[in-house]
């Protein structure tokens, strides 16, 4: 299986083909057989998860499994204390209000590159950076927030997957996923898959290699073949999550490093560094 990070660059489709000649991923990963989960509009950068691993990139891909990601918005004008109150307990965009969103402002903007496209400003009007957390997927859901409360997004950047944040990622660079992030990410969306009430025991040889789940072991006593990690559960009982929460994304200090190194678009991975 292959886990691709992908920093994407502003105006790139987040597909594989576009007839109007327009930046596809295909443009920056030539890897076979690999789809992105979800998708991050075209005006928008950042990461993007790209896999192989279909029983995976379904789970993440449906909202109900309330995956988090975490954004750096920049929006035109100084959000007020009740505006930003109001993003936290959810807008109504019309179609539906949006779930409760950990909402902060920072006090300076982020470290980040150049884009392609200078962003457009008012010279009378001051822009503020947000950082903004949510579980939700709704189309433009990050804009159509901060524009119902009076504060138009200029800039968008998705700056964490779940606890997978950008590090020194530079727009069109990606890693492979190293081999815990692969675990603990998996673990996460068993768990959600009990919360959301679709969990079924899947067999060893769909998840494991050689079987075993990671801290599990095989076992013939039940219908997938392995115990869970931390042991048997009761029936209806939810397994262990991994330990830890939400927190904010801080941006990475010049010359900090990732788990794993970024790589140039088109190049290919030793065969030491593929995860399972």
């Amino acid at each position: 299986m292959r886990y691709i990070l992908l920093n994407k660059p502003y105006e790139v489709l987040t597909q594989f083909t576009d007839e109007t000649g327009r930046q596809t991923l295909k443009d920056f990963v030539e890897i076979p057989e690999i789809y992105p989960v979800g998708r991050l509009d075209y005006d928008s950068e950042g990461l993007v998860l790209l896999t192989d691993d279909k029983q995976l990139q379904h789970r993440l891909s449906e909202p109900r499994f309330k995956v988090p990601k975490t954004y750096w918005v920049q929006v035109e004008g100084e959000p007020t204390p009740e505006a930003l109150e109001n993003l936290r307990r959810g807008v109504d965009l019309k179609t539906g209000y949006t779930s409760a969103a950990e909402v902060e402002l920072l006090p300076q903007a982020p470290e980040l590159w150049e884009r392609s496209k200078p962003v457009r400003f008012r010279a009378n009007i001051p822009t503020s950076w947000l950082q903004i957390r949510i579980s939700q997927g709704m189309n433009r859901q990050v804009r159509k927030m901060t524009a119902a409360v009076g504060y138009p997004t200029l800039r968008l950047v998705r700056a964490a997957i779940a606890d997978m944040d950008l590090a020194d990622l530079q727009p069109g660079q990606w890693r492979e996923l190293t081999n815990t992030e692969v675990r603990l990410l998996t673990e996460e969306m068993a768990a959600q898959t009990v919360a959301a009430g679709t969990f079924k025991t899947p067999k060893p040889s769909e998840y494991w290699p050689g079987g075993i789940p990671p801290g599990g072991k095989k076992t013939g006593g039940n219908r997938g073949g392995f115990t869970a990690p931390g042991g048997p559960k009761a029936a209806g009982s939810r397994p262990n999550r991994p330990a830890g929460g939400p927190k904010s994304i801080s941006p990475k200090p010049a010359g900090s490093r990732a788990d794993a190194p970024a790589r140039p678009a088109g190049s290919k991975p030793d065969r030491g560094e593929i995860g399972w």
